[in-house]
């Protein structure tokens, strides 16, 4: 384990010990631990961080929402046939595939998602050092595949099997 890996297992840790296992995420926390686990849980940690620095950085940019669910969720909706007054997404038309691919958004690696809450908050509460490794990167892809989209956007750097991407200011 390296150094950051140390202090995000120690943070971790700590907060699931100290809280006698009834923490309280914010909504935020329990968004970005979604992205962290279905888009990177199988990327050490500079591959989960460099996920979360994407939505971070949209967070940041006047082009995407200014909040990190809302960011998490972003795509396009239609209303349920059932109760027009409710919307869901539509499958395999959102920013981050896992959200709209039809299949439920429930943890199976409860473990897991509780390191990724736990590192979350910490990110979110200044408590783990995080830094952006991406460069400012609003866009990525894994790298077996090649995105129409990637063309129109400044590479940046790769991390495990994803390449990151800026999309320059206007």
């Amino acid at each position: 384990m390296n150094g950051l890996e140390t202090l995000i297992a120690i943070t971790a840790l700590a907060a699931v010990s100290g809280s006698g296992g009834d923490i309280k995420y914010s909504p935020s926390a329990e968004c970005l631990a979604l992205n962290m686990y279905y888009e990177a849980r199988n990327q050490g940690t500079a591959g989960v961080l460099a996920v979360t620095n994407v939505v971070v950085n949209r967070v940041n940019d006047d082009r995407y929402p200014n909040s990190i669910c809302e960011v998490v969720q972003q795509g396009p909706t239609r209303a349920s046939w059932k109760d027009p007054k409710v919307s869901y997404p539509v499958k395999n038309r959102c920013q981050f595939s896992w959200y709209c691919d039809g299949k439920s958004d429930e943890p199976k690696n409860t473990e897991q998602f509780t390191y990724f809450l736990n590192l979350s908050q910490g990110i979110l509460n200044n408590e783990i050092p995080f830094l952006d490794i991406t460069d400012g990167a609003t866009h990525y892809h894994a790298d077996y595949v090649m995105p129409s989209w990637a063309k129109t956007k400044t590479k940046t750097v790769e991390i495990q099997d994803h390449i990151f991407y800026k999309w320059e200011t206007r």
